[in-house]
């Protein structure tokens, strides 16, 4: 389904549904590459919402990936897209706070949902790193970056990056092409120490 070694499966590919979110590709792209993969890394991914991420993650590292959403609708998703792509995670239905304190160290987290509760959903996916691991922490709310701020910054984490991204994409009209912007997207980086 996806030949390429590099992150950023157009958006098309994917089974999509109305009721649940996706990381688009650009900034899938880029969150992928700010947790610096490698083959047979294992990781977390937070909020899966439509499972792109989960795919991605499954692609780049082929080792044990980790997928959780509270709600049904996406974990349903989630597995749809990767037998679509023939990959396989371990999908879970539940609230990232029951979940992660059962999953084993990883070298890489995604949190891309946290529900409200996004200091408790950092601190407790962060301890779920290994010594060396990155984390990424994705959002459209203020809110929820001051919160992830504030999170990162309580912790033992190196090399945070914090990165807003703004993706404007082409779209034909009668006179001509015209940009249609994207929500700006605000990214955290960091390593567990």
């Amino acid at each position: 389904m996806w030949d390429y070694r590099t992150p950023g499966i157009p958006d098309e590919l994917f089974e999509r549904t109305d009721d649940v979110p996706i990381t688009k590709e650009d900034v899938r792209a880029l969150a992928i590459s700010k947790l610096r993969l490698k083959e047979g890394y294992s990781a977390i991914d937070v909020g899966c919402g439509s499972g792109s991420i989960t795919v991605e993650l499954c692609l780049q590292t082929r080792g044990a990936v980790y997928a959780i959403d509270l709600d049904s609708n996406a974990v349903e998703l989630t597995k749809r897209n990767l037998q679509k792509f023939g990959v396989n995670a371990q999908v879970i239905l539940a609230k990232a706070q029951d979940a992660l304190p059962s999953l084993p160290p990883v070298d890489a987290v995604v949190v891309g949902g946290t529900w409200g509760d996004t200091k408790q959903v950092i601190q407790l996916a962060a301890d779920r790193l290994k010594k060396g691991g990155r984390i990424v922490i994705d959002t459209i709310l203020i809110e929820t970056m001051y919160h992830a701020l504030s999170a990162v910054s309580e912790m033992n984490l190196q090399d945070v990056d914090v990165t807003q991204v703004t993706i404007s994409k082409a779209r034909k009209v009668t006179t001509g092409t015209m940009m249609l912007s994207r929500n700006p997207v605000m990214m955290i980086s960091a390593t567990k120490a």
